[in-house]
């Protein structure tokens, strides 16, 4: 241990890798995850005086809340819609009850301040709620640096019972009781759904690819189709395939001039999978590949910008005008850092990222309809930059209800920040560009950084915490988990009617459980709970982060 005392790099570097091998751990359906595994690390060789200077946690939690942020800046406000406030009201109760129950917890038990915000941090396992409250502690009034460090690392050792405990219960709740409670077989259910949005197939895992994909192409030699006109080929089959090249003795015609086929012509045809089988009985037999035929089809990943296209599902879109979607096939949906079922009937909002397939003309007159096609590989420090400083002014600035003194300090002006810049650059494409994967690595990092530095700094008061509240935490993060999550599904099934399985989903989102979220679609093979989760996740997001900096200035009149 004086090895890592004495360098704090290796002391980071050595609860981050440890941690993360912990949280590989697995009981049934029960994973710790990185993050839980990183802070019981942590907090163990903290125990034994070792520590990392605060500024390193206060530079990693900045990077981590913008990021967060950033990546859901643009649903947030997609989701600011009937649809999507229909069920916010599932992450605004949520937040609503898990503070209203912490606030109870700390009267009736007369807990400190630091100790009631890692009840409700743990309990809604929402990691940033940590960060917010011990900005929110760091500024309140009256109070030593001593005991700003203790109530601080109080926020730290409740969190990570609580948190493992709230975490063991929404992820059984979610993928084992709920289901159980509805009467459905969850794997059954999200197929039904799946079907009525005309889904192809099942789900794959990773690494998998369909034996049968659902985008082909394949040649034929025109004998029964001679007369037509590629245009009616494509019509009759609803826009699910085009043709792509005609051979005619030898020379390849243009597509552009919708030719009239004759008997002998060679056509390569590319759509999914059935449709392209019906051209095939209507032109004529398949044919082995014809040199010079074929035609490269460009991948391109495209960001919906659009106003007019959000909101609207993709078979609307296609629908709206054929001579725009005609020849570009859709193979992916991610929204947020969620991959949707790529379906037709799937909405599609401004923000979400659309992998698609055709002919590079055809590809290039759709992201001109819906959006843009962005570069992924370069990201523009200068706006990142400028959006961190602006959120820092901006947690600096206090509110005053009466004797109660609110500050959304560096976490709450980074998320507001984040989330105002993400949905900015999602207008406006052009510039500010922070890449999909490098946000979701710096915040998957700066978390990890944070909750390192959080629990070493909180190993030394962990065990007196932990004798004083040996059951008091345990069972308060079961029931702020327990509560919301039941009163969720009543809501759900009750009054927003809502689909069980995506409602399913929706809970887990509620309570920003990726591991929840995991479970339920281990259990569902499929990514259709999805569809509420996402929803309900980024407004979560929004809004239990903010609950922190709210407990501090309720509780801290009294509490400490």
């Amino acid at each position: 241990m004086s090895l890592l005392r004495e360098n704090a790099v290796l002391a980071l570097f050595f609860c981050l890798g440890l941690g993360y091998l912990v949280g590989k751990l697995r009981v049934g359906p029960i994973q710790l995850g990185g993050i839980c595994g990183v802070l019981i690390v942590s907090m163990l060789v903290g125990a034994q005086h070792v520590s990392v200077n605060a500024d390193v946690k206060n530079v990693a939690f900045a990077l981590f809340i913008f990021s967060l942020g950033y990546i859901a800046g643009p649903q947030f406000f997609a989701n600011m819609n009937a649809k999507g406030l229909r069920f916010g009201v599932l992450s605004v109760m949520e937040a609503v009850v898990v503070v209203l129950m912490a606030l109870g917890i700390a009267k009736g038990f007369d807990l400190d301040v630091g100790t009631a915000a890692g009840i409700l941090a743990g309990a809604a396992t929402e990691s940033a709620a940590v960060g917010t409250a011990q900005d929110a502690i760091a500024k309140l009034p009256g109070i030593t640096a001593d005991q700003t460090t203790q109530l601080q690392a109080h926020v730290a050792t409740a969190y990570s019972v609580c948190y493992l405990f709230g975490l063991i219960s929404i992820v059984l709740l979610t993928s084992q009781l709920f289901p159980l409670l509805m009467r459905i077989n969850l794997a059954d259910a999200s197929r039904k759904v799946w079907e009525k949005m005309r889904g192809e197939g099942g789900e794959l895992e990773p690494g998998e690819a369909p034996s049968l994909p659902a985008l082909v192409g394949r040649t034929y030699l025109v004998s029964q189709g001679e007369g037509t006109r590629i245009s009616e080929v494509q019509e009759r089959s609803g826009q699910l395939v085009t043709v792509e090249a005609v051979s005619r003795g030898g020379k390849k015609l243009g597509t552009d001039d919708d030719p009239v086929l004759r008997r002998g012509d060679q056509v390569l045809v590319v759509g999914r999978r059935a449709a392209v089988l019906d051209a095939g009985h209507e032109l004529g037999p398949e044919t082995s590949g014809v040199p010079g035929l074929d035609s490269p089809m460009a991948v391109r990943e495209i960001v919906v910008t659009n106003k007019a296209v959000a909101g609207h599902t993709l078979n609307a879109i296609r629908d709206e005008d054929h001579s725009v979607t005609g020849g570009v096939f859709l193979t992916d949906i991610q929204r947020v850092d969620h991959h949707l079922p790529a379906v037709g009937e799937t909405e599609v909002h401004r923000g979400d990222t659309l992998t698609v397939v055709g002919a590079r003309s055809r590809v290039e007159k759709f992201a001109a309809k819906v959006g843009a096609t962005v570069r992924s590989d370069t990201v523009d420090y200068i706006y990142i930059s400028l959006g961190i400083c602006l959120g820092v002014l901006l947690g600096k600035v206090n509110v005053h209800f009466g004797e109660i003194n609110l500050t959304l300090g560096t976490g709450g002006g980074c998320l507001i920040a984040g989330l105002v810049f993400g949905w900015f650059r999602s207008l406006r494409p052009t510039f500010g560009a922070y890449p999909p994967v490098a946000a979701q690595t710096m915040k998957d990092l700066g978390l990890a950084m944070f909750i390192a530095v959080t629990g070493m700094a909180a190993g030394p008061d962990a065990g007196p915490l932990l004798k004083q509240y040996p059951v008091l935490l345990p069972v308060s993060g079961i029931l702020m988990v327990v509560v919301p999550a039941f009163l969720g599904l009543f809501i759900g099934r009750r009054f927003l009617k809502i689909e069980p399985p995506i409602l399913v989903g929706a809970i887990a989102g509620q309570q920003c459980s990726t591991p929840a979220i995991t479970a339920v679609g281990n259990v569902a093979q499929s990514s259709v709970p999805m569809l509420g989760y996402t929803i309900t996740y980024t407004i979560s997001n929004f809004l239990l982060p903010l609950t922190g900096p709210l407990l501090v200035g309720l509780v801290g009149l009294n509490g400490g």
